[in-house]
């Protein structure tokens, strides 16, 4: 079938297994612009017939696999590139690569990591014998346990040997770059998608597969089965459930001041019922733009009691950023202290705007009702679907962007954080990042629904290396989340009270997970975008000396590899 193939594409079948090695190698990563390289028998001139000696050379075969071209058209294309390279076989393979003058290094060929190699008959002495005069001549198999490149494809076209036809192919790789189970895989892949090609010339070449079967199904379903029976819930029933587990429990400590499960919830109850006077309800967006302490808190839980969906406004954060994000999201409501009304200078005239600390507020929100909010209550029901926070991200690919997040993931996703980091009442989370950084909604959110303690640095304060070690020190902190840059200025040494540290948004690298990992210290990798509700993958705990890996998938949510 392949013979045919070649046939119907004026090519050689050499040059049909090439193009179909071009196609593995670029559907497993490797790009599209493929350079394989070739032996040739280097006898262009007729001279050179009878004589005895060696005048191989090495061919560079370049293969262009862009545009998702036909197999047919991409051996057309591995034709045209072939033809000219057999034209200049004779140019001197040193000379090509003093011309090419590539990036040297001892530890790799210079101008092609996977080289392609084809014969005929099976190898055997038998079918290597030469008919001399007077001398008899067999082939022997050399064996040789040195790697030439990472990978070197060997095929034997069997047709016209003592065996009934077909490909015999062999794959001689590189120990130090792949192992035994890797390199077995190419092959079969290779022997798979040469079948592939057999069958179907005229498909697209990225729709040919390189799965082997039962691959699709474990990628697609098994990896993805994280379905569990944890049910869909708002964040106000998941707090207000804690806060009848663990009354007494300290939830915030800010400073010298601190607020158990009860005084939050009771307080978060009072500002709900306010703001539900307001007019504030399920799909509200309500800013708050607020020191970050236990009112912070107070009040984020208070817009979502409410029904709302809260927007933080750091106001450490510089001025034109927060009168961009008033002005784009237009909230109804702007939550600020006397302390942040500046950030009020760019809002929309008609926005409105409550001063927590106002006399007034205060002495409204003394007789206000300390018994959870029911959907009678609220403006309309609050459902799981319901946006429950708004947040904007970095504006690095152009503007930011305002991401509306609902309450759907929290429970499973709050869930999984809690069981992986050990959470509980006795724990205390340091919660350093700022309210705009996605993050710091599931350094609070993890912590409240666990019964654990909350202890808060004062916003504007960007603590590291040896400060933050001693704000660790000082709250006795077990748990905290913190991005590598941050994580690498502090001494792991020095915190001897932190258990857990969770780390994620950029690369985390193995040094850094051997320096944290010492000791028994659980650390977990995670990874997920602003719209997965802030994680989309976790690591289990990392053991000392791993590689961080962004892990699998969390409950309920399904993970997906793409290509370009």
């Amino acid at each position: 079938r392949l013979a045919q193939v070649a046939l119907d594409n004026r090519a050689s079948v050499f040059m049909v297994v090439q193009a179909a090695l071009a196609v593995l190698l670029t559907r497993l990563g490797a790009g599209t612009d493929v350079p394989v390289g070739t032996p040739i028998a280097g006898r262009t001139d007729e001279a050179l017939d009878d004589l005895v000696g060696f005048f191989v050379n090495t061919l560079v075969l370049r293969t262009d696999t862009s545009g998702d071209p036909t197999f047919a058209e991409l051996v057309a294309r591995v034709r045209e590139t072939d033809l000219a390279a057999y034209a200049h076989q004779d140019v001197p393979f040193e000379r090509l690569v003093e011309a090419v003058n590539p990036q040297r290094s001892a530890g790799r060929h210079p101008l092609f990591q996977v080289t392609l190699a084809m014969g005929l008959g099976d190898g055997s002495p038998a079918s290597d014998a030469l008919s001399l005069t007077g001398l008899t001549v067999d082939g022997i198999p050399v064996e040789d346990a040195t790697a030439k490149v990472d990978l070197g494809f060997h095929v034997q076209d069997l047709r016209g040997a003592r065996t009934p036809g077909g490909l015999l192919g062999a794959l001689e790789y590189s120990a130090d770059l792949f192992d035994h189970t890797t390199a077995e895989s190419v092959a079969r892949r290779f022997a798979q998608l040469l079948d592939a090609v057999a069958s179907a010339p005229l498909r697209p070449i990225g729709e040919l597969d390189v799965l082997e079967p039962g691959e699709r199904h474990r990628l697609l379903v098994e990896w993805n089965d994280t379905a569990d029976d944890t049910p869909a819930r708002t964040l106000p029933e998941l707090f207000e459930e804690q806060a009848a587990r663990t009354p007494q429990a300290t939830a915030v400590e800010s400073g010298d001041t601190g607020l158990t499960y009860r005084e939050l919830n009771d307080r978060a109850n009072r500002l709900a019922h306010h703001l539900i006077g307001l007019g504030v309800g399920p799909e509200s967006l309500v800013a708050l733009a607020a020191e970050r302490s236990e009112q912070w808190i107070v009040a984020m839980l208070a817009v979502l009691k409410a029904g709302a969906a809260y927007l933080p406004l750091d106001p450490s954060y510089p001025a034109e950023r927060l009168h961009y994000m008033l002005a784009d999201a237009d909230p109804g409501l702007v939550l600020t202290e006397r302390a942040t009304t500046s950030v009020l200078a760019g809002a929309p005239a008609s926005t409105r705007s409550l001063t927590l600390d106002d006399a007034e507020t205060v002495a409204a929100l003394a007789t206000a009702a300390t018994a959870n909010p029911t959907d009678a209550e609220r403006t309309a029901p609050l459902r799981v679907d319901h946006p429950a926070y708004v947040i904007y991200t970095s504006g690095s690919t152009g503007r930011p962007k305002g991401v509306v997040v609902p309450h759907t993931g929290v429970a499973s996703i709050m869930g999984e954080h809690i069981r992986r980091a050990g959470l509980g009442t006795g724990s205390r989370a340091l919660q350093v990042l700022s309210p705009n950084f996605d993050a710091a909604f599931a350094d609070m959110t993890q912590t409240l629904l666990s019964g654990a303690t909350l202890v808060l640095v004062p916003l504007g304060e960007r603590p590291t290396g040896d400060e933050l070690a001693d704000l660790i020190n000082a709250g006795r902190i077990t748990h905290i989340m913190l991005p590598p840059p941050v994580l690498a200025t502090v001494p792991a040494d020095r915190v001897p009270t932190l258990r857990t540290l969770i780390t994620g948004g950029e690369a985390f690298t193995t040094e850094a997970a051997r320096r944290w990992t010492e000791g028994g210290r659980r650390v977990i990798d995670a990874y997920g975008p602003t719209e997965a509700t802030v994680t989309a993958t976790m690591s289990e705990p990392l053991l000392p000396g791993q590689t961080p890996q962004i892990g699998r998938p969390v409950a309920q949510t399904r993970v997906f590899v793409l290509d370009g």
